[in-house]
């Protein structure tokens, strides 16, 4: 008997934004995988099996989909977002990597609408340019490589797209960044933080750098510092497509 894997990111949080795609895989599933909160966002059917996690075991939550599907199985590992995006698609080929008897498993990776996509769309196109996502997380990373990587993004004049800006567990981070940007120059830069987008909570806030305070963003909250050359239309921000 021979199961299937699929990687699909579920959006952003609004159901209109899950992709057809991703519904029908969902729909042929026979098991649903992932960090507990996006598992509670499938709607449990007979014949489906839930499999939530905490957040912190994506190799493991990896590797049991992997034998799930090895015994025939149709598994559907959930994210937010897109599934390639900081989620789990990198987890599930990491977990696959070590064990030879999976690798001619049928795997598919369904892509999603990042929470970086839906943000810039509420605030209007600050990645009209050119722009790069940096995620703020120190759990899988060390934090002299974040912060090298923000004075970089900042000097090449990106737009910096942020996931996980602030915790309870590490809200000096954010703050550090924040300091970081300004360092670098970025004080004058339009700063959007987009928080909760796509669902009834969600709530745009647009300040210069300068102005932006660590207590402005938590985890569910997109932070995109816009380049240099972004501007105001009404309420609207905007990246100009073209640079001289």
């Amino acid at each position: 008997m021979t199961g299937t894997l699929t990687i699909a990111g579920l959006g952003p949080g609004d159901e209109a934004l899950i992709t057809p795609e991703v519904s029908a895989a969902l729909g042929n599933a026979t098991d649903i995988v992932g960090y507990a909160p996006y598992v509670t966002r499938v709607p449990p059917r007979d014949g489906l099996t839930l499999h939530p996690s905490d957040n912190r075991v994506e190799l493991q939550r990896a590797g049991e989909a992997l034998r799930l599907a090895s015994e025939g199985r149709h598994v559907v590992v959930v994210s937010s977002g897109d599934p390639g995006v900081f989620a789990m698609a990198s987890a599930v080929f990491e977990a696959l990597e070590s064990v030879p008897q999976w690798h001619d498993l049928p795997i598919r990776v369904l892509p999603g609408i990042t929470a970086m996509l839906a943000a810039a769309a509420s605030a209007g196109a600050p990645l009209g340019h050119d722009f790069c996502a940096i995620n703020l997380s120190d759990n899988l990373k060390p934090w002299p490589l974040i912060e090298q990587r923000l004075r970089l993004a900042a000097g090449a004049d990106f737009a910096i797209a942020m996931y996980n800006p602030r915790s309870a567990s590490r809200p000096e981070g954010f703050a550090r960044t924040l300091a970081i940007l300004r360092e670098a120059g970025c004080s004058e830069r339009i700063v959007i933080f987009a928080r909760a987008v796509s669902t009834p909570e969600q709530r745009i806030e647009t300040v210069l750098l300068r102005d932006a305070r660590p207590e402005m963003a938590d985890m569910r909250t997109m932070v995109i510092v816009c380049n240099s050359t972004t501007r105001r239309v009404g309420r609207w921000v905007y990246a100009p497509r073209q640079v001289r």
